[in-house]
């Protein structure tokens, strides 16, 4: 068992664990101090007492992702780590892979419900500013031929003097080239629907519009002050009850359908949140993103990016460079147009 005060050899150096801030069902996070006139470090272990109970191809899996999440952050660029979580060193222990990331002070999840205990709500520029900026971390995530399939508060880590944000937990990447249905894959109370409901062959048939549902949920969640969506806290009491055939009891309580995204209620209280002159705009990129048929939501995350300037009141010239367009604004290479230079959207 890993305890604190643990030390812990990787590639760059050595790191001493200090106290655990975090986890997941395989992951467990520890605050670690690392050489000398370095700052402190966030140590991502596999956690060695599930991975002792799990069989054989649960194991697979999890040292897969961990190893795929490695392989995901060196791909980056250093241009392209400004909303993603840097990777700072890399190495084993106790023969499982470990990452060493860089720390920052909380995650989106534990912030809200801090604001909450002070009575304290996130203002609306700053709301739009962080999906602006999540938007750009899944644009990086799609450039480099992945889909992200966990967009949750707790993999948002929160730099609050900057007002700025990092997409964090890259072990449920998906290659964007595999169209092939895939196993259960993400958490159950953020997923788009077809990441919970599998299809008819069974298997689960994602793609990079699946990260921009889970995207119009922390929208609304930002937006009315850490309210989850009706559907998506109905999912997440049918996994947790059922595993992944609660998605069958779902479908059973309504009709054999799978429900609605976006119940009146809900768009009308998003809406009380908005100012009237924004309101519509608000409600159409929220709709947008919502929408149980992916092929309708938006196409890509320049449009995405429109819409929000809509919402904020803004509109660029066409063809003027726009800092907000991730990989589109510098027409950068991406793995969906075989690195070469992008086209005008």
């Amino acid at each position: 068992m890993t305890t604190a005060d643990a030390i812990i050899a990787l590639e760059l150096g050595h790191y001493r664990l200090r106290e655990q801030i975090g986890g997941s069902a395989y992951g467990i996070i520890w605050r670690a101090s690392g050489p000398q006139a370095t700052s402190d470090v966030a140590i991502k272990l596999i956690n060695h007492e599930q991975m002792a109970r799990a069989l054989p191809p649960q194991r697979e899996r999890w040292t897969t992702s961990a190893s795929n999440e490695i392989a995901f952050l060196q791909s980056l660029e250093p241009w392209d780590e400004r909303h993603i979580v840097r990777l700072l060193d890399r190495g084993w222990h106790e023969g499982l892979p470990v990452l060493a990331l860089e720390l920052m002070g909380s995650d989106l999840g534990r912030h809200m419900i801090a604001l909450k205990g002070r009575g304290e709500t996130v203002p609306l520029p700053q709301a739009l500013g962080w999906i602006a900026q999540m938007n750009q971390a899944l644009a990086k995530v799609h450039q480099y031929g992945w889909r992200y399939l966990d967009l949750k508060p707790a993999n948002v880590l929160v730099d609050t003097h900057l007002n700025t944000i990092k997409l964090a937990d890259f072990g449920t990447n998906r290659e964007l080239g595999n169209l092939q249905a895939h196993s259960y894959a993400g958490t159950a109370n953020w997923q788009a629907p077809e990441q919970f409901f599998p299809t008819d062959g069974g298997g689960y048939a994602t793609s990079a519009r699946s990260d921009y549902f889970s995207l119009g949920a922390m929208l609304y969640f930002l937006v009315t002050n850490g309210m989850p969506l009706r559907f998506c806290a109905d999912c997440g009491h049918a996994y947790r009850a059922h595993h992944i055939a609660g998605a069958d009891r779902l479908r059973g309580m309504n009709g054999g359908e799978i429900p609605a995204a976006l119940q009146a209620e809900e768009a009308d209280r998003f809406a009380a949140a908005i100012p009237a002159a924004r309101r519509d705009a608000a409600l159409e990129l929220l709709r947008a993103l919502l929408h149980i048929d992916p092929s309708k939501r938006p196409r890509h995350a320049i449009q995405i990016s429109r819409m929000l300037n809509a919402i904020q009141g803004q509109k660029l010239a066409r063809g003027e460079f726009d800092a907000a367009d991730p990989v589109h604004g510098m027409r950068r290479p991406t793995a969906l147009n075989g690195w070469q230079a992008m086209q005008g959207a």
